[in-house]
């Protein structure tokens, strides 16, 4: 018979008897702190096996497998890291969204600052400007009205914290930067 085929019979009956065993161990009258009775010994096939039972004959040695020690903090530990986390997320989360806000706020602005400088630059530009009145009809400014309009814009542009356009010493004297 070929070496392979004693070598299966053997590994599935080691086999069954680790299975069987450990079952039977378990069910044993050992009190929960006793240390579990574990021996170790080579086949006759030149492998080490382990078990509860060494086969009669075999020269087995004997290993102590004592359970790790039960931390009693560890569930709570365990609890407050978990909580740590949570509220580390939480925090990230709360941080993203007053950023998101942020940035719309200020894109809000910056834009609405464009509009106010493009209005700015159309009062200022001298063409012919009107309003429409209750009618419907065509009203020009006026020297006054205009003053007064770009007076308006100014004040808004200033309440908005709109950057000004240019530098100080482009801007002639008297002149707003805006």
């Amino acid at each position: 018979m070929h070496p392979l085929l004693l070598r299966i019979p053997v590994a599935v009956l080691s086999a069954s008897l680790l299975w069987t065993a450990a079952p039977c161990s378990a069910a044993g009258t050992r009190d929960s702190k006793s240390k579990q009775q574990v021996y170790k010994w080579t086949d006759e096939n030149g492998r080490v096996v382990y078990g509860d039972t060494p086969p009669p004959g075999a020269k087995a040695e004997r290993i102590s497998v004592a359970a790790p020690a039960a931390d009693p903090n560890a569930v709570r530990d365990m609890a407050s890291k978990d909580a740590e986390l949570k509220k580390r997320q939480q925090d990230r989360d709360a941080e993203a969204v007053k950023a998101d806000k942020a940035f719309a706020d200020n894109k809000a602005r910056a834009d609405r600052c464009v509009q106010i400088r493009g209005r700015m630059q159309t009062l200022r530009s001298g063409a012919a400007l009107y309003r429409f009145n209750e009618a419907g009809e065509k009203v020009y400014y006026d020297a006054a009205e205009r003053d007064k309009a770009i007076a308006e814009t100014d004040r808004n542009l200033r309440e908005l914290n709109c950057a000004p356009v240019g530098t100080a010493g482009n801007t002639p004297q008297g002149t707003s930067t805006y």
